[in-house]
């Protein structure tokens, strides 16, 4: 099957896949599918290797061992195919990047750096902006924006970068609310447009609505619907006994995520 074309198959299929950064194993020898199209949540504790998968299945990371097959072929070779939002981005302070500027970035990969941009690059721009509802800010600096708005730009960077599948590393962690629902309302536009999403998240209720959830702690622990994958003994075996409150459902906020100040500082990289 080339792989270009994926009919009938699934988004992701690893087999024994080990993955390093270095010499730290971050993921041990995991055997897994994901399928296509939906929503698919990674759910796991700090530290799980639930980034490091997303950058993995987006190309961005070479497996250290074992194979990984991505829309029919390799990551690296369907990268294009791909739209990886990242957890933070950072820019040097001071650098003029107007939200315009940091959306249009998303053009890029498909069409290159020194080709001047024609009318559907700028329409996929345009569109990115108001479906973020960030049109207004598009004139601004970055760093004149709260941290909400920051991730509905980078969000938008994502949109408008041509895609079968969006990939987000814990879009949700912190932001206000009115950021936080229009980032989940185009989740939910994307598959509605046959679009894939796999995002990690700590919010275990979000991972529970999700279509499929990969379940990750040091290795993936579990593959499959939310209700097969997010079993009480499941989610205490790699939480912890103790962490899950005692309620008729075990849906409820990862422990690991913390207070909000916490995750603030994780999202800009300043976790000890």
């Amino acid at each position: 099957m080339s792989a270009a074309t994926t009919p009938g198959g699934p988004l992701v299929e690893a087999r024994d896949l080990v993955l390093s950064h270095g010499h730290h194993v971050a993921l041990a020898a995991s055997t897994f599918r994901v399928p296509l199209g939906g929503v698919t949540a990674v759910i796991g504790p700090n530290g799980s290797g639930k980034s490091t998968l997303l950058q993995a299945i987006a190309g961005v990371l070479e497996p250290t061992s074992g194979s990984l097959q991505v829309l029919g072929g390799s990551a690296r070779a369907n990268r294009r195919r791909i739209s990886y939002v990242m957890q933070s981005v950072v820019f040097p302070v001071g650098t003029p990047m107007t939200v315009r500027d940091v959306v249009r970035m998303g053009r890029y990969p498909a069409r290159g750096w020194l080709r001047p941009f024609g009318r559907a690059d700028r329409e996929a721009v345009r569109a990115a902006l108001e479906q973020m509802d960030v049109a207004d800010l598009a004139g601004r600096h970055l760093e004149e924006l709260s941290g909400g708005q920051r991730q509905r730009v980078y969000v938008a960077q994502g949109l408008a970068q041509g895609h079968e599948v969006l990939m987000l590393d814990e879009p949700m962690t912190g932001l206000d609310i009115t950021s936080a629902r229009t980032i989940d309302r185009i989740i939910h536009a994307e598959t509605d447009h046959g679009h894939s999403v796999v995002l990690t998240t700590h919010d275990l209720e979000e991972a529970g609505a999700a279509d499929h959830v990969i379940l990750v702690n040091g290795r993936v622990v579990a593959s499959g619907p939310p209700a097969a994958v997010m079993t009480r003994r499941n989610l205490e075996d790699v939480y912890g006994l103790g962490s899950l409150h005692r309620s008729a459902t075990p849906l409820l906020v990862d422990p690991d995520c913390g207070p909000p100040e916490a995750q603030e500082r994780e999202q800009s990289g300043q976790v000890p």
